[in-house]
């Protein structure tokens, strides 16, 4: 059982910059690929990037790619969503998710094949 817990969320301006943690629980977190998805008002839950188990690794969907890094320091079982240049469009409520590594999961966008969510932290970008 791992659980995850969202931080950093918070308002900011149109072309700041906010990192988010995941911070997880269980001494196996190395061993669990991570996904940052994201949920706007009346919208379904949307991926942003993934990171594989080791950290070498990373996948980013377009809209958010030069803008967002994903990163994790397996010592402090915390995974990473740096984001720059934010704008309004990017307004939601964040949330990381975790899934064993293996053969058929693999840095996947799909919320369906991840097994544990956080609560989600709320980003606010204003113009």
């Amino acid at each position: 059982q791992v659980q995850l817990v969202e931080s950093g969320g918070g308002l900011v301006q149109a072309g700041g910059s906010l990192r988010l943690s995941c911070a997880a629980s269980g001494r196996m977190f190395r061993l669990y690929g991570m996904g940052w998805f994201r949920q706007a008002p009346g919208n379904e839950r949307k991926f942003v990037g993934a990171i594989s188990a080791s950290g070498v690794s990373t996948h980013y969907v377009d809209s958010v790619k030069g803008r967002v890094t994903i990163s994790r320091d397996n010592a402090k079982n915390t995974v990473y969503l740096q984001m720059n240049s934010l704008n309004p469009e990017d307004t939601a409520v964040y949330y990381c998710a975790a899934a064993l590594e293996s053969s058929s999961f693999y840095l996947s966008s799909n919320a369906y094949e991840y097994d544990y969510w956080g609560q989600g932290t709320q980003v606010t970008v204003s113009s």
